[in-house]
């Protein structure tokens, strides 16, 4: 995992796009909202290998009563090696470094990812599909 570095920091426009190409989701954006949205995301995190970011995730809301998990991405040539529970973990250890509880934060994820999530104490909304957790409660189980 040494070969793998996590930055708190955005990733850059052009990050963004390459990640979200990677996965399949340039079809589910608004490109000409990006610079934007991530000008306006509160805490944020990438990961690098050899100086590339490989994976991503950012945080949404207004950093004092709610947050949102957002953008959890990850390179499919990088998958399955920890980056996404690395990525979650410090955007949850951003929240709480950088708001007072307690703290909303929630979040919307596939069926595949769920049992991610999970790990970290959230828990699903019933009747509509998203995921909570309340800081300052977390429990974070390796997986």
């Amino acid at each position: 995992m040494d070969e793998y570095h996590l930055i708190d920091r955005l990733p850059t426009d052009a990050e963004y796009r390459v990640l979200c190409h990677a996965v399949c989701w340039e079809a589910l954006i608004n490109w000409p909202a990006v610079p934007r949205a991530l000008q306006n995301s509160p805490f944020g995190a990438v990961a690098q290998y050899d100086g590339v970011t490989v994976a991503m995730g950012r945080v949404v809301g207004d950093a004092a009563l709610y947050c949102y998990v957002q953008d959890v991405i990850v390179h499919p040539a990088h998958q399955h090696r920890g980056l996404a529970h690395r990525i979650v973990d410090r955007l949850l250890e951003q929240i709480e470094q950088q708001t007072s509880p307690p703290v909303f934060v929630g979040l919307f994820a596939t069926e595949q990812a769920m049992q991610l999530y999970q790990q970290f104490g959230f828990q699903v909304h019933p009747g509509t599909g998203g995921l909570y957790v309340v800081t300052p409660h977390r429990r974070v189980s390796e997986g």
